[in-house]
C-alpha cells in the first residue's frame, strides 16, 4: 500500500465530496457465531456502512462494557480466532474491494498469533487499519512501527482527557483517522452528549488534518445525526451488538441488525441536509 491511496483515504475523500459524515458500525467478529456474523458483515455496505470496524474477541477486554464483553465471550466460545477473522476478511474481499475494514482489539491475541505473521496476513487479505486499545504511543515499537511499515493505518484513540501535548504525541504515527472516545469510561455504559463534543472536535482538528470519527456512547439515530453534523464519521457499536444479544436464536436476527444499521446510516448521511434524516440515495 506504500505510495498508494488507501481505501480509508479514498473513503473519507468521497465523503468530503458528498458533504457528509461516514457511518462506521462496530461488530465483534464471530458473534454470535461465525456464519451469522459473516452474513451480517457482508451485508453491512448495502445497509449503508462506509467503513466496517471488527472487534477481535479477547478474554479480558478492559476498555469494553458488559455488552461487548459478552459478545467476545460468545465469539470465543463459538471458536473465533485471529486466523478465522483474517479468513473472514479475505472472503469479504472477494465481492467487496472498496469498503475499508478496521480491526479493533488488544495486543495479546496478536502477539500470540505472531506479530509479523499477523501483519503479513492482514495486508494480504485486505485489512486497512488497526485500533489497538492497550498500546499507547510509548509502545509503538511493539506493533505500530511494523504496521505502518507494512502499509496498515494505525488508528489512535483520543479521549476527553487528552491534552494538547499528549495529542501531539499521539498524532506522531497516527494514520487513517482519529477515533474520539466521546465518553469517559467503557463502551456501552453511558450516552454521549453531542452538545459537549463539537468544541472538542474543533480543537482536535486544529492540530491535525486526519479525519475524526466519534464513538463510544452513541446509541440512537438522533445522537448519530447530531454528531454527524460536526464529525467526519460516527461509530456505533454497543447498540448493534446488543441487538445481536437480544435476538440470538431468532430467525430475524440478521434483519434486525441490518435494519437498525440502515436507520443509523440514513441518520448520519442526512444529518447535514435540510431534510435531516432523509435518505441520500445510498449505493
Amino acid at each position: 500500500m506504500t505510495g498508494e491511496t488507501s481505501r480509508l483515504q479514498m473513503t473519507f475523500d468521497r465523503l468530503h465530496e458528498e458533504g457528509r459524515a461516514g457511518f462506521i458500525p462496530f461488530l465483534t467478529a464471530g458473534d454470535p457465531d461465525l456464519e451469522c456474523s459473516e452474513r451480517i458483515i457482508r451485508s453491512l455496505p448495502a445497509a449503508g456502512a462506509d467503513i466496517i470496524e471488527l472487534g477481535m474477541p479477547f478474554s479480558d477486554p478492559m476498555a469494553d462494557g458488559p455488552v461487548i464483553q459478552k459478545s467476545s465471550v460468545r465469539a470465543i466460545e463459538a471458536g473465533m480466532t485471529i486466523g478465522k477473522i483474517l479468513d473472514l476478511v479475505e472472503r469479504f474481499r472477494i465481492d467487496n474491494k472498496t469498503t475499508p475494514i478496521v480491526l479493533m482489539g488488544y495486543f495479546n491475541p496478536i502477539m500470540a498469533f505472531g506479530v509479523q505473521a499477523f501483519l503479513d496476513r492482514a495486508i494480504t487479505v485486505g485489512v486497512d487499519g488497526l485500533i489497538i486499545v492497550d498500546l499507547p504511543p510509548e509502545e509503538d515499537a511493539d506493533l505500530c512501527f511494523l504496521a505502518v511499515k507494512a502499509g496498515l493505518n494505525f488508528i489512535r484513540l483520543v479521549t476527553p482527557t487528552t491534552g494538547h501535548d499528549r495529542l501531539s504525541r499521539i498524532l506522531e504515527n497516527a494514520g487513517g483517522f482519529l477515533y474520539y472516545v466521546a465518553i469517559a469510561g467503557v463502551t456501552g455504559t453511558t450516552s454521549a452528549d453531542p452538545g459537549r463534543l463539537k468544541s472538542r472536535i474543533d480543537q482536535i482538528k486544529n492540530q491535525t488534518k486526519l479525519p475524526v470519527a466519534v464513538g463510544f456512547g452513541v446509541s440512537t439515530r438522533e445522537q448519530a445525526a447530531q454528531i454527524a453534523t460536526f464529525s467526519d464519521a460516527v461509530v456505533v457499536g454497543s447498540a448493534l451488538v446488543r441487538l445481536i444479544e437480544e435476538n440470538i436464536g431468532a430467525e430475524h436476527i440478521e434483519k434486525s441488525v441490518l435494519d437498525f444499521a440502515s436507520e443509523l446510516a440514513d441518520a448520519v448521511a442526512g444529518a447535514r441536509t435540510d431534510e435531516g434524516f432523509s435518505n441520500t440515495g445510498r449505493k
